[in-house]
């Protein structure tokens, strides 16, 4: 068996108010695997998981992987118009909700599993080939083609097993789960990690109140672990008080930059080792942290791989074991592709280096140096908006004859989204209509909030939109 429940800690749901032990989970994993049997779903399908955050999340992506299939793990927060997108571009055999659904998704059937729950009944083995798919995890493309990441379950169990040797007895404390469970950081760093570890996991509602109360939780539940983004902290540490207790051992903030002043303010909140992670989705979560005991603190610093090896890629192309350029990793947890885009894959894995888009500096002691962003990613709290697609989808605004859509920095969210608009003739449309607009197309975090209608966009030599030298004109060289 690929997971043997017995050595797993408990789930504590404190939103749902339920607590299930290593019996009671293989249980209820085990009624919903029968479920999904009973459904006709075959092995090898996949499921997608509309769903997230809650003990019953959990029991229907271990019920997935029970019955010889693949979860793919949506957002729930996203628009109906993005979720039946990505359903469509996966092509499930089932989608799984936690509540009743008002209808089907894009024609897929639709299964509540806690309800359908039937005596259990044998399944597929989970034994077999390592290299098959586990996850498919959504990096970007909800509104318009989307980049699904692949991992298998090689990849997923090794990078546990990496994590779980840099964490050490961290890896089997109590850890609170303060981000959604459809993330790579969310579900393999702060909470698999852990349960699988034997740890026990306390979800917890997210949001602000889980910001202004955090140390009173922390408290109550006697959290050893957690690990988060920089915008969470940012909020923490101006709303809510410090634990009183010791409980709170080690802490991993990632996802995005963090300041070495932040990093410090965490530090002295807490009273823990503060490690500041780097990790991307493509490589299964984590792939190197810094400890603010052990390697002091510094504005990007990521210390070394957690597993795995690290170089950079100079302008001339050449690959260095130290020095500047862009990072490239190569790790036993590198995802499998991504979903149906050969085109993408065969950009980012070369040689069996996963390319990051990050510019880098890589010292003498092998530890690694975060110096910048190569890629136009914008990165909002740990949520990540690819401009490209903000574009494309303003463009179809009858109103809209062209778009740029860039980054603007922003003290708590660290990125926010802003868009420059150049309006078709005749067309009138002020930003507060455009933004209605795309309230019921994007997620919220890839909603621009800051917005410029322009008589012209400038270009570069080759005609083409120039994203750094729209920013400048509107905004200065401050940003």
């Amino acid at each position: 068996m690929l997971f043997q429940f017995s050595e797993f800690g408990c789930i504590e749901d404190a939103g749902l108010g339920l607590r299930w032990n290593p019996a009671d989970f293989a249980s209820e994993v085990a009624n919903r695997a029968a479920a999904l049997t009973a459904a006709n779903i075959a092995s090898g399908s996949t499921v997608v998981i509309a769903h997230s955050g809650s003990v019953r999340f959990f029991a229907d992506l271990f019920a997935v992987w029970a019955a010889g299939c693949t979860a793919a793990c949506i957002d729930a927060a996203l628009t109906e118009t993005e979720i039946d997108n990505l359903i469509g571009f996966v092509e499930p055999a089932a989608v799984l909700v936690d509540r009743p659904a008002s209808r089907t998704r894009a024609g897929v059937p639709v299964y509540r599993l806690a309800a359908a729950a039937r005596a259990a009944m044998p399944g597929p083995d989970q034994d077999g080939d390592l290299n098959r798919p586990a996850l498919i995890l959504f990096t970007s493309g909800t509104t318009g083609h989307p980049k699904g990441v692949v991992l298998s379950f090689r990849a997923l169990l090794n990078r546990i097993a990496l994590n779980r040797t840099a964490m050490g007895s961290a890896g089997r404390m109590r850890a609170l789960v303060t981000l959604p469970t459809s993330f790579g950081h969310g579900l393999i760093g702060n909470a698999l990690t852990p349960l699988v570890s034997g740890g026990d996991i306390v979800l917890h509602p997210l949001g602000l109140p889980l910001a202004q109360n955090l140390g009173r939780i922390i408290d109550q539940y006697r959290i050893g672990f957690l690990s988060s983004v920089p915008a969470l902290w940012r909020l923490v540490l101006k709303f809510s008080e410090a634990p009183a207790k010791d409980t709170l051992a080690r802490v991993h903030v990632g996802s995005a930059p963090l300041s070495a002043d932040l990093w410090a303010g965490i530090a002295e909140w807490t009273r823990a080792d503060v490690v500041n992670c780097y990790g991307v989705t493509e490589l299964a979560n984590w792939v190197a942290g810094a400890s603010s005991r052990i390697d002091g603190i510094a504005d990007g610093l990521v210390g070394k791989p957690w597993g795995g090896e690290a170089a950079v890629k100079d302008n001339a192309g050449v690959i260095h074991g130290t020095g500047e350029g862009e990072l490239l990793v190569r790790s036993p947890s590198t995802m499998s592709g991504y979903l149906r885009r050969p085109d993408l894959t065969a950009e980012v894995l070369i040689d069996g280096w996963y390319r990051t888009g990050d510019a880098a500096h890589i010292d003498e002691r092998g530890r690694i140096t975060l110096t910048g962003r190569i890629k136009d990613e914008i990165n909002r709290a740990g949520f990540k908006v690819q401009p490209a697609e903000i574009d494309a989808l303003l463009e179809t605004h009858p109103a809209v004859a062209e778009a740029c859509v860039f980054g603007l920095s922003d003290a708590v969210s660290g990125e926010i989204v802003a868009a420059a608009v150049r309006l078709a003739p005749g067309q009138d449309a002020g930003a507060e209509a455009l933004k209605q607009w795309c309230a019921t197309r994007l997620r919220r975090e890839a909603i621009p909030e800051r917005w410029f209608v322009v008589d012209k966009l400038p270009r570069n030599d080759r005609g083409k939109i120039n994203r750094d030298a729209v920013r400048r004109s509107l905004v200065g060289d401050s940003q």
